[in-house]
């Protein structure tokens, strides 16, 4: 038995991905529960009740499971989720950071464990792994609170679980440039379902800009952020802006204000946004998971993706210190993106 655990419609759409890849042939991989651990805010909820139409549509199943509210939510779930998870010998899942995700490991020993793409964490996730570290998300500081030391026993399994062994086999799905630990099997996310179902998109004349959460995970400062939209948008003629899902509502109106820019909340991963059009023929970017999805998308049509690094005085006093490094990271890795230097009060330059 397949048995898929997502938190995000990223994940969740490349739980497609991966299933078309397994199927072989353009078909998708049917026998999968995938089950949805959705969070709070209403953005992501709505976002994953799309994707999870676009999974029944391919014959998957799909359960959606709360896991958060009040203190009794999480038990009632696990213990809901308990016979499901014994029963399957594949476990497939999409954030290999979530506590909670972590807790259901601990209660199966599972013959294959696949992780699929949760974006520019994936990076974080093997760098971790390959180093032997706890697995701590690369935007967080500390991480040895009261609640940490509760769970470490937790980690420790789970990381245990990501090790390859004799009775196990472990997997990594997808399209970020990586280096797999010894042992574990690489399989690349070429976006062959995205591109099979949506597209080739209509191309508008102008630049769109794709949002970020850094303002909202504490690692960029927001007057910072609301000056390098403005500033990218100015210099390349942006009309729209894609909302990250996580980003909030008064951030928003407050970049709408002071740009002009239309905000856009999509309804679906941008992926598939950007696949089904129309899109601007040059995409902005800062440092994010699509500027690696993104070419791979939109592979035979003549969108350009261009990304603007972040330059150190942008980040907030409580980001991480390897916050930089990450970021540029990302930035650097990237395959078939322009590259775009970081505002400064001056006008932005593209890079030779």
């Amino acid at each position: 038995m397949n048995l898929a655990f997502v938190e995000s419609p990223v994940q969740l759409l490349n739980v497609l991905e991966w299933a078309v890849t397994e199927g072989g042939g353009g078909r998708v991989l049917t026998d999968v529960t995938v089950v949805v651990l959705p969070p709070v805010d209403p953005m992501s909820r709505g976002q994953l009740r799309r994707m999870a139409e676009l999974a029944r549509d391919e014959g998957m199943t799909v359960r959606w499971q709360e896991a958060r509210g009040d203190s009794g939510t999480p038990l009632k779930s696990l213990r809901a989720l308990t016979k499901l998870i014994r029963n399957a010998d594949h476990i497939v899942i999409g954030d290999p950071f979530s506590r909670y995700v972590q807790l259901l490991l601990t209660l199966v020993r599972p013959r294959r464990l696949t992780v699929v793409d949760d974006g520019t964490a994936t990076m974080e996730f093997v760098a971790q792994l390959t180093r032997g570290e706890r697995l701590v998300r690369w935007h967080r500081r500390g991480g040895s609170g009261p609640r940490e030391l509760a769970l470490a026993p937790v980690t420790a399994t789970a990381r245990r679980r990501f090790t390859p062994s004799a009775a196990r086999e472990v997997e990594l799905f997808t399209a970020m440039p990586v280096i797999p630990p010894p042992g574990v099997t690489l399989i690349p996310n070429t976006f062959s379902w995205t591109r099979s179902r949506f597209g080739p998109p209509l191309l508008t004349k102008g630049a769109d800009l794709v949002g970020t959460s850094l303002v909202e995970t504490g690692v960029v400062d927001r007057a910072r952020y609301l000056e390098a939209v403005a500033a990218l948008a100015r210099t390349h003629g942006a009309t729209r802006y894609f909302a990250h899902r996580r980003e909030s509502t008064e951030k928003l109106h407050a970049l709408e204000a002071a740009t002009g820019l239309e905000i856009v909340r999509p309804d679906l991963p941008l992926e598939l946004i950007a696949r089904r059009g129309p899109i601007g023929r040059t995409v902005l970017s800062f440092p994010s998971t699509v500027v690696h999805t993104l070419p791979l998308a939109l592979t035979g049509t003549e969108v350009k993706v261009a990304v603007c690094d972040i330059a150190p005085e942008w980040l907030h006093e409580t980001a991480s210190p390897r916050a930089q490094g990450f970021l540029t990271g990302v930035t650097e890795t990237a395959r078939d993106v322009h590259r775009l230097a970081p505002w400064r009060a001056t006008a932005i330059t593209t890079e030779a």
